[in-house]
């Protein structure tokens, strides 16, 4: 009887180790309003999730998954990074050139910092508690005093950013889209330490981080790299699905995901030596790209909304966006 109670023990815990467990969408939460939307954040242990949305950010209660309020008054909202530890939360709006400062409790604005032109991805380096803007159109990071809400300085990039990600060590790193790349930043001397070539991976977007393995996840179009944070050295490629836009790492179930704009979300499971492995490919929706994971409960969280007929193109505007069905913007929860 021993052996077979040690046994279950052992199928229960690699179960969860390597993902044995299929996830699939299990509910949807409606959010109000309309208007495109970009990244979205969990805040495990605050336990509060942060959904751009146009002008916006709507936040949800990850355990009632209810909407519970929202910070209003940000043009282009792209990602929102918490500082639990002092209490702040940061929002990256991509119209103003700035980062919109928030209080984690009253979610009532503090205050704004200008960045460079068109801060996208954000991130906090909680090391040192330095907030970092990631600029579009400007080709460079802005490093905020979290504590104090003001930018110390700038760091060139030599390329157009995309997802960041903080090591826990005082670190950064972000995929450089137009050069398929990644940059090992220092935020405190404000120097790019190191830049590697992430070939086969083009155009990386999203990108997580196993930060005990020191192992990076960035996702391009049907390929995720897995690369050496120290060494820079691409171990693996997986296959994932079409339009990838983030990525996550779960570092209990040792699992990575890709959301792809084609409507699926792919678990790559992660085995000892590094070995690496498509273990499942989940169906959503077409156009759930941008996705977050709460660490505490293991539940991923995907935007989107249906889409009804692409405009014609014009001289002005020639690549058209799909215009979205008023009334459907939600979040799709996907579990096991």
């Amino acid at each position: 009887m021993q052996r077979i109670l040690v046994g279950l023990v052992c199928l229960l815990t690699a179960a969860l180790a390597f993902g044995a467990d299929h996830y699939r969408v299990v509910k949807s939460i409606p959010i109000a309003g309309d208007g495109f939307w970009d990244y979205l954040t969990a805040d495990s242990t605050g336990r509060k999730l942060y959904v751009s949305h146009n002008t916006e950010v709507a936040v949800v209660d990850l355990d009632s998954q209810k909407v519970v309020g929202k910070i209003t008054g940000v043009k282009g909202v792209h990602g929102i990074v918490v500082a639990d530890d002092l209490g702040r939360g940061f929002i990256s709006a991509g119209q103003d050139n700035a980062v919109t400062i928030f209080d984690l409790k009253t979610l009532k604005t503090l205050g704004t910092v200008k960045t460079g032109t068109n801060p996208d991805g954000i991130v906090y380096e909680p090391v040192h508690h330095l907030v970092l803007t990631f600029n579009g159109r400007s080709n460079d990071a802005t490093v905020i005093d979290a504590a104090k809400g003001v930018a110390t300085g700038s760091i060139a990039l030599g390329g157009r950013p995309e997802f960041p990600v903080a090591d826990g060590h005082g670190d950064v790193y972000a995929n450089i889209e137009d050069k398929s790349e990644i940059v090992r930043l220092d935020p405190v001397t404000r120097e790019v330490k190191a830049r590697w070539s992430i070939l086969p991976c083009e155009g990386p977007s999203g990108l997580a981080m196993d930060t005990a393995g020191r192992r990076l996840f960035s996702v391009c179009d049907k390929t995720m790299a897995v690369v050496n944070a120290d060494s820079g050295k691409v171990i693996t490629t997986v296959p994932i699905g079409d339009g990838p836009d983030a990525a996550s790492y779960d570092p209990v179930r040792h699992l990575a995901f890709s959301s792809n704009g084609e409507g699926t979300v792919t678990v790559v499971k992660q085995g000892p030596g590094d070995h690496y492995e498509v273990a499942e490919t989940v169906k959503t929706q077409k156009g759930a790209r941008t996705m977050t994971l709460d660490t505490k409960t293991h539940v991923l969280y995907l935007s989107v909304a249906d889409f009804g007929p692409v405009p014609a193109a014009t001289a002005q505007n020639p690549r058209r966006r799909p215009s979205l069905v008023p009334g459907t913007f939600k979040l799709l929860v996907v579990s096991w």
